[in-house]
């Protein structure tokens, strides 16, 4: 067994994604499309919100914006993000601005964004603490944190097979087993509102607001 099929890291994600790229829409929009509304529909946007999207993939989030605010999209993935800029050109969408950027490693000033929504990366990166530790950098005092993923589940059968799973996140390009705890732990979070989405409630929404200071 090879070391890509035990260990992610950004060059294996980058080759999972690159497969994925051109498939990427027919096979997982409609399945993650339920989750996406949700977070979409909860975030409370005002004009002039300056909105990142961290792991904007192929850009299916960026119609669903309002048109008063400034979007800015983020991917590892370049082929993902070849995508994005031709929705992006198809659809006229003026306050929407992307770059190839490494979530562990955002190219931005601190106290930068008024919200930011995450949608199916944080099992994705190698150093999930690392980018969230990004995330609360660039967000400002009482910013507004969207993340849905899927989380490592409590039914026992579910467990195995994630475990199962697990060695081969390299090659699949996420984390099967990553568990929740950790995140509901982090630092400066207050969980506003935590529910199942997506086919059987397989994923999870979790929203929370960065405490003021």
């Amino acid at each position: 067994m090879s070391n890509e099929s035990l260990f992610m890291n950004n060059e294996s994600i980058m080759n999972a994604y690159k497969r994925y790229a051109p498939v990427y829409d027919w096979v997982f929009g409609k399945i993650f499309e339920p989750g996406r509304q949700a977070a979409l529909e909860s975030m409370s946007f005002n004009p002039g919100d300056k909105v990142l999207e961290v792991g904007v993939g192929t850009g299916l989030s960026l119609p669903e914006f309002p048109d008063e605010v400034h979007v800015t999209g983020i991917d590892l993935s370049e082929e993902m993000l070849k995508k994005a800029r031709k929705r992006v050109e198809r659809d006229g969408l003026e306050n929407v601005e992307l770059h190839c950027m490494d979530a562990m490693d955002l190219r931005f000033p601190d106290n930068s964004f008024d919200k930011i929504i995450v949608l199916y990366v944080l099992s994705v990166v190698p150093e999930p603490y690392k980018m969230l530790s990004e995330i609360r950098r660039v967000c400002k005092p009482g910013a507004e944190v969207i993340f849905v993923n899927h989380f490592a589940k409590e039914n026992p059968v579910a467990r195995r097979i994630e475990a199962g799973l697990a060695k081969y996140a390299g090659r699949l390009g996420f984390q099967p087993d990553f568990p929740l705890q950790p995140v509901l732990d982090n630092v400066g979070l207050d969980v506003e509102e935590i529910r199942p989405v997506n086919l059987m409630g397989y994923w999870t929404m979790l929203k929370g607001r960065y405490r003021d200071g």
